[in-house]
């Protein structure tokens, strides 16, 4: 059964530390156990959706123990493989997990790509990306990474130039040109789909537009493309647990044929297997 992991957040010397009682057997300790449930935590959807189909149908044939906990804040999930409460994380993509290394010391590892989401720009005001009118409100994504995707999609459709070398982290400070005088607005992701009433556009993540009930491949007025895409979503583990026989196991599991035909059948082009 999918649970929510219930976090007590207690800001210490260390860091952020994640009370999860339930999956205390689970600390780093006793990760390597092959005969004990492996936790993962992940974002509602489509991570754990696609957990709990491997749950529900592979994974008592493949000898392996799954346990899911669904956690809707994803700055929560890192933390949660590095102190040992989980065992593993499905929720981002590579960029994002460099960036947090680096900015939180952490040393947490990606094991192998699963699924793209493409990131959409949507509205409920314009039909057409073309449609923004002067001085129009644009809401983006806040954290390093995926502002930067969020700008160089824009850019790679010529609402916006970038200055030349602004990468991935790019911010709306690395903006070189904006024809349209567009205010930009930086929200926390979670926050983009409710902010579609508040402003003209809003660029949003896969996952988040899912769980607001939007279609990318319909709903989305501009969406990135899959070819040649750096930001395939990952199982991630603590580093020295990527030989873990469970997390292998899952691994296998995660880019079985089964699972792969039920991330196009259920996403419907929303969510792309990337193996």
């Amino acid at each position: 059964m999918r649970t929510v992991l219930k976090y007590t957040a207690v800001l210490a010397t260390a860091g952020l530390t994640l009370s999860v009682a339930a999956c205390s057997s689970s600390s780093s300790g006793s990760s390597n156990s092959a005969d004990k449930p492996l936790v993962v935590v992940a974002s509602p959807t489509p991570h754990a959706q696609i957990l709990d189909y491997i749950r529900d149908n592979l994974a008592a044939k493949a000898g392996l123990k799954l346990t899911v906990k669904e956690v809707s804040d994803y700055t929560l999930q890192n933390p949660a493989v590095q102190d040992g409460s989980a065992d593993a994380n499905y929720f981002q993509h590579v960029p994002y997990l460099t960036d947090f290394n680096k900015t939180h010391g952490t040393d947490i590892v990606p094991v192998e790509a699963v699924h793209l989401e493409p990131l959409g720009v949507y509205s409920k005001k314009v039909k057409k990306i073309t449609d923004l009118a002067q001085g129009a409100s644009v809401a983006v994504p806040n954290d390093a990474t995926n502002e930067g995707r969020a700008l160089k999609l824009l850019a790679d459709n010529d609402v916006i130039t970038l200055k030349a070398g602004a990468g991935t982290t790019a911010t709306i400070h690395d903006i070189a040109a904006n024809p349209k005088s567009l205010k930009f607005k930086e929200l926390d992701a979670a926050q983009l789909p409710r902010a579609l009433d508040d402003v003209d556009a809003s660029v949003i993540n896969g996952n988040n537009a899912l769980g607001a009930g939007l279609k990318p491949a319909t709903d989305a007025i501009l969406l990135e493309k899959a070819d040649g895409n750096p930001y395939a979503n990952v199982l991630a583990v603590k580093k020295g647990h990527e030989n873990d026989p469970r997390v292998q196991k899952l691994v296998q599991l995660l880019h079985s044929p089964e699972v792969k035909k039920y991330i196009e059948d259920t996403f419907q082009g929303s969510v792309i297997p990337a193996f």
